[in-house]
């Protein structure tokens, strides 16, 4: 009930939209995620763990709005996208809650260590996540992307 009340204040604020499910949009963001992940590896090879960290996890949010917006879902929210991965797609959201808070304690902190070991662990599980979301953002169907989007409505309380 809490996530569901989250997600209507934020619709309620504007922050959270239904609109048409766009592809050129979804592309865009397919893109931006390709491009963050190479950009998390190439920073890795280069001793700036703290800045791979926050690649690999908007390589991971961009993928998760190309999935939104396949299906006509503007979110303006970190949280409340990730809370609708789970709450509308029924899609583990663990391995991108888990990058979440690395990227804001790295960048966000001074107080931490962080170990080469816990960077190549949050690039693995961008690929992981990645690979999951695109496996499903590639099946999706005009009935299924009608089917959540009616689910987006009736979470919201609007249906």
């Amino acid at each position: 009930m809490k996530t569901t009340n989250f997600l209507t204040k934020l619709y309620k604020e504007g922050k959270l939209k239904i609109l048409e499910s766009s592809e050129e949009i979804k592309e865009a963001y397919l893109v931006k995620s390709e491009s963050n992940l190479i950009s998390s590896k190439i920073l890795f090879e280069n001793n700036r763990f703290e800045e791979s960290v926050s690649m690999a996890y908007y390589s991971m949010y961009n993928l998760l709005n190309a999935l939104l917006f396949k299906v006509g879902i503007k979110c303006e929210n970190h949280s409340g996208a990730i809370i609708l991965l789970k709450e509308l797609f029924n899609l583990d959201n663990s391995k991108l809650s888990f990058a979440k808070k690395e990227r804001i304690d790295k960048q966000y902190y001074v107080d931490f260590n962080v170990t080469k070991e816990q960077v190549l662990e949050t690039i693995k599980i961008a690929e992981e996540n990645n690979k999951e979301i695109m496996d499903f953002i590639a099946k999706l169907k005009n009935k299924e992307i009608n089917e959540y989007r009616n689910k987006f409505l009736k979470i919201l309380g609007r249906k």
